[in-house]
C-alpha cells in the first residue's frame, strides 16, 4: 500500500486527526484534493495568517475569508459547525500544541471524539513533530514521503515539455543521462528539485547528465542548514589512489547498485564497509574517491558535533544527523576514526553516565535496520578500541584491511604524486624509489615528494631522483617507530578481514 492509499484508508475509516510530518504543503494539498474528489468531500485549509479558506484560495483573494478563524480555537469551532463531509488542512499547527496551551489541546481532544461520528477529518501538516501527551491516543502520525523516482521523472517530463518551446534551450537528455539526473535528485523535495533543474537551465541553457554536480550542490545546502553533518566537496578519484586493487574492484562492482536497473534485478543497496589498517595508507582518501566515482554526496559524520551538554541531546543529535543523511540519500556517510569516536563505550556508564554507550547503540541500531540507500564508509586504526558489536555481518558488508603498500604499489604511488606536481613520472626510476621506501605508507611517500620539492626549490633546480632518494633517507617510517602495534594489527587482521590489495 502506497502513502496515498494509506491516507485515503485512514480518512475512509474516520480517523479523526492525522498528523503529517513534511515540509511539502503543496504536495500534501494536491494529494488531499485528489482523495477528496474521489470521496465527494470538500477541502479547506487553515494557517494563522489566512484562517479557514477553501483549499487553493489565492493569497491575494479576500473572498470566503473569515478573519476570526485565524485564532486556532475559532478555527476548531468552525470545524465542528461544518455540516458537509470535509477535510481540513491545518498548516504549521505545532506551535499551538505547546505544553502550556491547554485550551487548544483540550479542544482538539474534544473534537477528536466528535469527528469519529462524522465524515470530517483534520490533517495537521507540519515539518516538526511535536505532540503533547494528552493527544497521543487521539492523533495518528504519518511521515509524508519524499518524491519517488517516478515523481521526479514526471517533473522532468513537464519541464521538458515547457522548454522545448524555447529555441535557445538545448534538451540533450539520453535515457542514461536522465537516469543519472533522477538518481542525483532523489532525496530532494519537489520544490528543491524544480529549483535546481531551473537553475541549470538558466545558467547553461541546457540540461544534461553531466549536470549531476549541480544537483549535488543543492543537497549541500540541506547539509549546511542542519549543521550536524559536514558536506565534503572532493575531486579525488580512484586514479589518485595507488594500489588497493581488491578494494577498488569490490567498490566498482557496486557503483551502479543504487540505480533503477539494479533494483529491478533484485540487488539490495550496499550497506557499507569498514576500512581497518595502518595510518596513512589511504583509508580516508578512499572514502573521498568512492564519492567521486559513484557521483554521490559525501557527508562526514563528526562524533564531536553530536555530544551536547543536556541529557538526551547527544542521542537526539545522532538521530537528527541520520535523518538528514537519509533525506539526501543516496549518499555516502563517512565516519572517520570510528575507533576513537566510540572508544570507551563499554565503560561509558562510569565515565560519562552512559552517553557514549547510548549514542553508539543508536548508531548500531540504525546500521542494522536502515533501508535508505546510505553507504557507510568507516575507517579505523586501532582494532582494540572497536566494540565487537560493530564487526558482525549485517551492519556492514565487508571489513577490509589496508596494509602498507607493496613495492609495485609504492611505485604507483610515487608516479601519482610526481605527476600531481606537474612532472612526468617516466623521468624517474620508480622501481628504485619503491625499493628505497620499503615499509613507507602512502602518506609518507607523499610527504617525501613534498620535501624533495622544497629542497629543489631552495637549490634553484628541478625535482630529480637524488633529491627524492635523499628525502627518503631522512624519513623514519611509522612502521619502524610503531612496529609492535602494526605487527599486532596484521596478526589480528589475518583471517578476520579481507585484504584491500
Amino acid at each position: 500500500m502506497d502513502f496515498s492509499q494509506e491516507l485515503e484508508t485512514l480518512i475512509r475509516a474516520r480517523y479523526p486527526i492525522v498528523y503529517l510530518v513534511t515540509n511539502e504543503e503543496l504536495r500534501v494539498q494536491n494529494l488531499v484534493v485528489e482523495i477528496a474528489q474521489r470521496r465527494q468531500k470538500k477541502v479547506y485549509e487553515w494557517s494563522c495568517s489566512t484562517g479557514i479558506v477553501p483549499a487553493g484560495t489565492s493569497i491575494q483573494s479576500q473572498k470566503n475569508r473569515l478573519a476570526a478563524t485565524k485564532d486556532p480555537l475559532a478555527a476548531l469551532d468552525q470545524v465542528i459547525e461544518q455540516v458537509e463531509p470535509a477535510i481540513f488542512l491545518f498548516k504549521d499547527f505545532h506551535p499551538f500544541l505547546a505544553r502550556n496551551n491547554y485550551a487548544v489541546i483540550r479542544k482538539l481532544k474534544e473534537i477528536a471524539l466528535h469527528l469519529k461520528n462524522s465524515f470530517k477529518t483534520i490533517l495537521l501538516v507540519s515539518p516538526v513533530f511535536d505532540l503533547p501527551t494528552e493527544l497521543e491516543k487521539e492523533i495518528t502520525v504519518l511521515n509524508f514521503p519524499l518524491p519517488t523516482r517516478d515523481d521526479l521523472g514526471g517533473l522532468l517530463d513537464r519541464i521538458a515539455g515547457e522548454m522545448r518551446q524555447h529555441r535557445d534551450v538545448q534538451w540533450e537528455l539520453a535515457p542514461a543521462d536522465r537516469e543519472r539526473l533522477l538518481q542525483a535528485a532523489l532525496g530532494l523535495t519537489m520544490t528543491e528539485a524544480e529549483n535546481v533543474f531551473a537553475k541549470i537551465l538558466v545558467r547553461h541553457h541546457r540540461l544534461r547528465g553531466d549536470d549531476v554536480n549541480e544537483v549535488l550542490e543543492e543537497k549541500q545546502q540541506i547539509i549546511r542548514k542542519n549543521g550536524l553533518l559536514e558536506y565534503c566537496a572532493t575531486a579525488e578519484d580512484f586514479g589518485q589512489l595507488g594500489g588497493l586493487t581488491e578494494l577498488k574492484s569490490w567498490l566498482h562492482k557496486r557503483s551502479a547498485a543504487f540505480t533503477e536497473t539494479a533494483r529491478q534485478f533484485g540487488l539490495p543497496a550496499p550497506k557499507g564497509i569498514l576500512l581497518l589498517g595502518v595510518q596513512g595508507c589511504g583509508k580516508s582518501l578512499c572514502a573521498k574517491a568512492v564519492a567521486t566515482q559513484w557521483q554521490l554526496p559525501l557527508l562526514r559524520f563528526d562524533m564531536g558535533r553530536m555530544f551536547g551538554s543536556f541529557v538526551g541531546s547527544s542521542e537526539e543529535n545522532v538521530r537528527r544527523a541520520i535523518a538528514v543523511a537519509e533525506s539526501v540519500a543516496p549518499a555516502i556517510l563517512w565516519v572517520d576514526e570510528i575507533d576513537k569516536a566510540f572508544a570507551g563505550s563499554q565503560g561509558s556508564g562510569v565515565t560519562d553516565g552512559g552517553t557514549t554507550a547510548r549514542v553508539f547503540g543508536t548508531f548500531l541500531t540504525w546500521l542494522s535496520e536502515k533501508t535508505a540507500p546510505v553507504f557507510v564508509v568507516a575507517t579505523a586504526n586501532d582494532i582494540s578500541q572497536l566494540p565487537p558489536e560493530l564487526l558482525r555481518k549485517g551492519r556492514l558488508d565487508e571489513i577490509f584491511f589496508v596494509d602498507l603498500p607493496s613495492a609495485a604499489e609504492r611505485a604507483e604511488i610515487f608516479r601519482i604524486h610526481i605527476t600531481k606536481h606537474g612532472r612526468a613520472g617516466e623521468g624517474f626510476d620508480l622501481a628504485a624509489l619503491a625499493a628505497a621506501s620499503q615499509n613507507f605508507s602512502g602518506a609518507e611517500i607523499a610527504e617525501a615528494v613534498n620535501s624533495a620539492l622544497y629542497d629543489a626549490f631552495d637549490a634553484r633546480t628541478d625535482l630529480d631522483q637524488p633529491l627524492l632518494l635523499n628525502a627518503l633517507t631522512q624519513t623514519v617510517p611509522l612502521a619502524k617507530t610503531m612496529a609492535e602495534k602494526i605487527t599486532q594489527l596484521r596478526t589480528w587482521a589475518a583471517g578476520r578481514a579481507r585484504n584491500a590489495s
